[in-house]
């Protein structure tokens, strides 16, 4: 009882303990009411941008610091799970899966977004020096070249994040044959090392945990500097993103997951029956992590699927398997490019379709990490978010609907990693057909 009180009584406690989502909707939602306010009070949103800013810049620090650590020490982890003995059939089989379901995901998303072309008009201010420093992409060719880093410490020093996904893969996947070698000091220090790096990767979390409590205050802030300037023009665009997004992620539902399974002669109906708790559990939560339990007792108990594949692939599903949040950077990044008025080009299409595959990768299933990913998509088609330019205006209100894409996108990448499982299983003769 006494730790009860305590508990209750503690430092801040009404805003540490209260639910994060309310509280980023709350700071949109004032956010959005303050700028209302300066907009139609010009002589008072001078002074407030003035002595605010800095609040808003700070958040946005905040994440450019986490940004490349999360990426690497994810993609460490997620490659060196992975033993020598299940890169076999089923580990090439479920990998070329989930690789593939992404690239469709991308293309769906840069198709809605293509044809609907969401915030073209909107021409969000920013601070002009900064806005201008968009980059003009490399021939296509230049990109993939550019993969292969010349130095992995100077491009983690720089950001440069494909070199920096190409490398953590290399280096997850060497790291994971020393964890199985021969030589018992080879593998013990191989061993400590993934543990080392499993330990960072979970400490970036926590401070990715950290800095989203500060969310409502940038989200605040910066949408509230959007709306000062912009006035609500800018309400009809987010709605219009939310409605993209959530349209790209019923279409690659039905069409292929659908189309998958029936395929493979299996019922879909059958596997919504047998699978729904797992992409409702997926959709309160917004974490693949969080629903692993759920996901694995569901395809074992009512999709057939044996505990060797599930315990396999569900696992590495919930770190590289992101169709769910493909879907999002595709259509957030090109609405973020027409907002600013640097529309996406051909070439800028074809490095966010590589970007957002690979980096989908390791977007870690904990709840907010596809805006981390959105970083990395960003600053790799030219579109940095830096403080005070109008991407990181746009990246706010992106991060003001977030929990909402959040939940959709969460529920797409868990429902993925269920068919992945049963197609697999299949394939290899091990499903329980009973269960269909």
């Amino acid at each position: 009882m006494a730790a009860q009180e305590e508990k209750k009584s503690g430092f801040m406690n009404w805003y540490f303990g209260s639910n994060l989502l309310f509280r980023i909707l709350i700071g949109l939602v004032l956010g959005a009411v303050v700028g209302m306010f300066l907009a139609f009070s010009p002589e008072f949103a001078g002074p407030f941008v003035a002595y605010t800013r800095f609040f808003g810049d700070i958040f946005v620090r905040l994440l450019r610091m986490i940004v490349v650590p999360v990426i690497f020490f994810s993609l460490i982890v997620g490659a060196a799970s992975i033993t020598v003995q299940q890169l076999g059939r089923v580990g090439v089989k479920i990998f070329i899966y989930y690789l593939a379901t992404t690239a469709v995901a991308v293309s769906i998303g840069l198709l809605l977004a293509t044809v609907f072309d969401p915030g073209a008009g909107l021409n969000i201010a920013g601070n002009a020096a900064v806005q201008g420093k968009t980059a003009t992409p490399p021939p296509f060719s230049q990109v993939l070249l550019n993969i292969v880093p010349n130095n992995p410490l100077e491009s983690l020093a720089k950001g440069d994040v494909l070199p920096i996904i190409f490398f953590a893969l290399i280096f997850g996947i060497a790291l994971s044959v020393l964890r199985s070698s021969q030589n018992s000091v080879l593998a013990s220090g191989a061993t400590k090392l993934f543990e080392l790096c499993q330990t960072v990767a979970e400490t970036m979390y926590l401070l990715v945990h950290g800095i989203m409590q500060y969310a409502p205050v940038g989200v605040f802030v910066l949408i509230a500097m959007v709306f000062a300037q912009q006035g609500a023009k800018v309400i009809g665009p987010l709605v219009f993103v939310t409605f993209l997004c959530y349209i790209g992620f019923v279409a690659h539902v039905i069409i292929l997951y659908g189309g998958v399974l029936t395929f493979n002669k299996l019922s879909f109906a059958k596997f919504v029956r047998g699978g729904w708790e797992a992409p409702i559990t997926a959709f309160v939560t917004r974490s693949s992590n969080a629903t692993l339990p759920i996901s694995l007792r569901v395809t074992e108990e009512n999709l057939g699927v044996p505990r060797s594949v599930s315990s396999f692939s569900l696992p590495i599903g919930a770190t590289v398997n992101m169709d769910g949040t493909a879907v999002y950077l595709a259509v957030c990044a090109i609405f973020i490019g027409n907002a600013v008025g640097h529309p996406l080009t051909g070439e800028h299409m074809a490095t966010l379709t590589i970007l957002a595959t690979l980096g989908s990768i390791g977007a870690a299933g904990v709840p907010g990490a596809g805006a981390i990913m959105m970083l990395m998509v960003l600053e790799g088609v030219g579109l940095p978010v830096t403080a005070g330019s109008a991407v990181a205006a746009c990246y706010a209100m992106i991060l003001g609907i977030d929990a909402l894409l959040d939940m959709g996108r969460t529920c797409l990448n868990v429902t993925g990693d269920l068919v992945g499982a049963v197609v697999v299983s299949k394939s290899e003769k091990q499903l329980d057909l009973s269960k269909w």
